[in-house]
């Protein structure tokens, strides 16, 4: 029996590093073994402007992705900014609530001072690092972010992008149009 042909998307990756954090995801958008869109724009700014707000990135269903972004942006003004309240808030309706729990996506959020991975399994992550990444390319984009901010002194966001170009080499699920998002 053969499996049925898949959507697959995305690399989501977050740096923290130096004040900053980036949040970086790339365009790609497949459909079995062909590219249907490579400009997607997975990654968002949420939240209110004057509380500085949050970025979030998607990786999994579109129509998924989104509807937990309008989530979490409700969550964020609900809770006047603070993302850890919005996230735990956001990760009981998505575990409990019948509709929310068939949503298949993740997210990975950040703020000034937090990065989450979010899953429908109610798991709220926070890197011990300030870098996470989720996705096809996740593991990819997240060993060369590591390693460049082990090694190296580069900024956070040119730490993001280098480790977007090295998962769109390895992952074919991953392309090089990247939207970048940063807090600072």
């Amino acid at each position: 029996m053969s499996d049925p042909v898949r959507i697959r998307s995305t690399t989501i990756l977050t740096v923290r590093r130096g004040g900053a954090v980036v949040v970086a995801g790339d365009g790609q958008v497949s459909f079995g073994n062909t590219v249907m869109k490579s400009g997607a724009k997975k990654v968002r700014r949420l939240g209110e402007a004057a509380s500085g707000g949050a970025i979030a990135g998607f990786a999994g269903s579109a129509a998924d992705g989104l509807a937990l972004f309008e989530r979490l942006d409700g969550k964020l003004r609900e809770h006047r900014g603070n993302l850890r309240r919005a996230a735990v808030d956001l990760a009981k309706d998505w575990r409990s609530d019948k509709a929310l729990r068939r949503l298949e996506a993740m997210l990975l959020v950040a703020d000034r001072e937090v990065t989450f991975v979010l899953s429908g399994q109610g798991d709220i992550i926070e890197p011990d690092d300030g870098i996470a990444a989720i996705g096809s390319g996740g593991p990819f984009a997240l060993a060369a972010a590591r390693a460049l901010a082990a090694h190296t002194e580069l900024p956070a966001r040119a730490i993001a992008e280098a480790a977007m170009g090295i998962a769109a080499d390895i992952c074919i699920y991953t392309n090089r149009n990247l939207t970048v998002e940063e807090l600072s």
